[in-house]
């Protein structure tokens, strides 16, 4: 039970304080909700990455960016397209809703000069090598040139050749080759399949090569490698044509590294390889554009067939501006405050740090009144009952002609005192509630002092 009173005097503190600091709470909540509002921290749980034809590289490779992204609670939504050219397309299209696409390097040269200026891209940077293969059938080979041999792009002429479907970057990859060798275009047999129905193609006889452009991990370039009768054209020139087209770079694919068993390929294949690269929206949000760099960076950093562990993801050979994202980490690593705290809280302090910090440089002044209001809103609880004591102690200067006529001042005078009784203030504030009953007990015996003269002794 003794602890009965300062419970209540501490709650009533406490509700002092908080009326008193309430509208600068209140202030403050507002300002923190506008900023929220205004710098949108929170990405949205759900995006739309444009991978490329089933069963090819970047359908593999959005899988991994899929699992990578579930572990921020990150749904990422993976559209199959024919390539490089319509992921372009869709991402310079807002209604289309992609954010992300993976593009082919020289991709973005397919966009005609009367289709205006490009939208706003950005490169999340580059991941990979892509190599261009060129599969042909040994049967085609002998029948055309007399040996199972296909040494260069020229000894294609008459052939039936898959450039890829409406859509896929190695078409106009194909075409830059062509013209490059003094092909005309209709000294070669075009044919426009995707991938799947092209490789059945080839298998069945009904196409003599194909060309694509794809990672070594694509399950088509894997079975293409292993398949009797299937042989890959050896870029002899890979050098010459990196020369003529600054986008291809020469790689190897050394012998063996397909089947170490086998020997297979059975010696070193010179290719040629633009570089995919990973680009967004520049309106996707920053924090999805930093979770897509730190997932390339977990999943395309190894060792591969044609890059040392660590070469990618990089900022070379983008034909896109880079995102401040991807050109943040790249040169500092994942923000620091991820690597101690979840990702939600380290994201929301990362984005609103600087306005955090312009409220609380603007707030601290303003909280500097906060103690003087809380002090006059407790002591005018006092003080205004001063008044009313003032107006009663001022009747006394017409001194009462008896006890009856005092008696309404002193009914007024113990109406007041009833009144400061029920006053609650804090202990901290309680010397001047007393002050204020010790003076009515001064006005109090003053009125009984006059009240009991009577005209006959005051005379």
């Amino acid at each position: 039970m003794p602890r009965l009173p300062s419970l209540r005097n501490t709650v009533l503190s406490s509700r002092d304080l908080l009326v008193t600091a309430g509208p600068f709470v209140l202030l403050v909540v507002a300002l923190l909700a506008l900023a929220y509002w205004a710098l949108d921290p929170s990405p949205p749980k759900r995006v739309v990455l444009a991978t490329g034809p089933a069963n090819g590289a970047y359908a593999e490779f959005g899988l991994r960016y899929q699992t990578q992204l579930k572990k921020y609670g990150i749904q990422v939504e993976l559209r199959d397209t024919e390539g490089a050219a319509e992921n372009l397309r869709l991402l310079e299209d807002p209604a289309s809703g992609v954010d992300f696409a993976f593009v082919q390097g020289g991709a973005g040269q397919l966009r005609q000069a009367d289709e205006g200026p490009p939208p706003e891209l950005v490169s999340l940077g580059s991941l990979f090598y892509e190599p261009l293969w060129v599969f042909y059938r040994e049967a085609s080979a002998k029948k055309l040139l007399g040996h199972e041999q296909l040494d260069n792009l020229v000894q294609l002429k008459g052939w039936r050749v898959n450039i890829g479907a409406k859509g896929s970057g190695i078409t106009n990859l194909m075409r830059r080759l062509i013209d490059a060798n003094g092909l005309a275009p209709d000294d070669i047999v075009v044919q426009r399949l995707s991938q799947t129905p092209a490789v059945v193609a080839l298998l069945g006889g009904e196409l003599d090569a194909l060309a694509f452009v794809s990672a070594p991990e694509a399950p088509m370039v894997q079975m293409l490698l292993m398949t009797p009768g299937i042989r890959l054209l050896d870029f002899a020139q890979a050098e010459a044509y990196s020369r003529r087209l600054p986008m291809l770079a020469p790689v190897r694919l050394p012998r063996g590294v397909v089947k170490l068993d086998q020997d297979l390929p059975p010696q070193d294949v010179d290719l040629l390889a633009p570089t995919a690269m990973l680009v967004a929206r520049s309106s996707a949000h920053p924090a999805l554009q930093q979770l897509f760099v730190q997932a390339a960076n977990a999943i395309h950093s190894g060792a591969g067939w044609f890059q040392t562990r660590g070469e990618f993801p990089n900022r070379r050979a983008t034909e896109l501006p880079m995102s401040k994202e991807a050109d943040r980490f790249f040169e500092t690593g994942p923000p620091w405050l991820q690597r101690y705290l979840p990702f939600w809280v380290a994201n929301l302090i990362d984005r609103m740090w600087v306005v955090l910090a312009s409220i609380i440089v603007v707030l601290i002044p303003l909280s500097r009144v906060i103690p003087p209001l809380y002090e006059l809103r407790i002591r005018s609880r006092v003080f205004r009952w001063y008044g009313r004591l003032r107006q009663i102690e001022e009747s006394l200067s017409d001194p009462p002609r008896g006890p009856a006529d005092a008696q309404p001042l002193m009914d007024e005078l113990d109406a007041l005192d009833a009144r400061v009784k029920q006053l609650q203030v804090p202990l901290s504030h309680a010397d001047e509630l007393y002050a204020l009953r010790s003076h009515i007990d001064l006005v109090r015996k003053k009125l009984r002092a006059l009240g009991a003269q009577t005209p006959a002794a005051a005379a």
